[in-house]
């Protein structure tokens, strides 16, 4: 059974979506691979993994939460989930490249496809591929708009660092 909640955030709307297995998804409103809602889904915000999702999303955008604890359950090829993997060990506040993200996720030299599964997340904000930069420092690439990613790293005050 697919469950969902809408959540507000000061950066626009945040969809999450959970199954048994824990938090598929977590997508701002109108985001470049935002999943549908489906007629057969339910919508249920006091679902455990939809609230606890609902309070610690409202905790972080607060200021009071630096890290998640949800149980998640992101789809995606092994080569993602590593990816993955690798950005949820970035610690909060700070920025690496895409070269950086890929040389940790065992591919040196791939910053290209490390980008690719980068954009494919589909737990963004707990999964914080926000955290990930241009070698320059440069915002780029965020499925949730440049605008929203700023947003997310002036929150954690690493906006300056990515850009020094």
């Amino acid at each position: 059974m697919i469950r969902y909640a809408r959540f507000e955030s000061p950066l626009g709307p945040v969809l999450a979506i959970a199954d048994e297995g824990g938090i598929t998804h977590i997508d701002f409103v109108g985001a470049k691979y935002e999943r549908r809602i489906e007629p057969e889904w339910i919508e249920d915000p006091r679902a455990s993994a939809l609230a606890a999702c609902g309070r610690q999303l409202a905790e972080y955008f607060a200021g009071t939460r630096t890290g998640f604890d949800l149980p998640l359950a992101p789809h995606g090829s092994d080569f993602q989930q590593c990816v993955w993997r690798e950005i949820a060990r970035i610690p909060y506040g700070e920025t690496i490249s895409y070269g950086e993200l890929a040389k940790r996720a065992g591919a040196p030299g791939q910053a290209r496809a490390a980008g690719a599964a980068t954009g494919r997340n589909p737990v963004g904000i707990v999964i914080p591929c926000h955290r990930i930069v241009g070698a320059d420092g440069s915002l780029t690439g965020y499925a949730g708009g440049l605008e929203r990613k700023r947003g997310l790293l002036e929150l954690e005050g690493a906006l300056q660092k990515s850009l020094v």
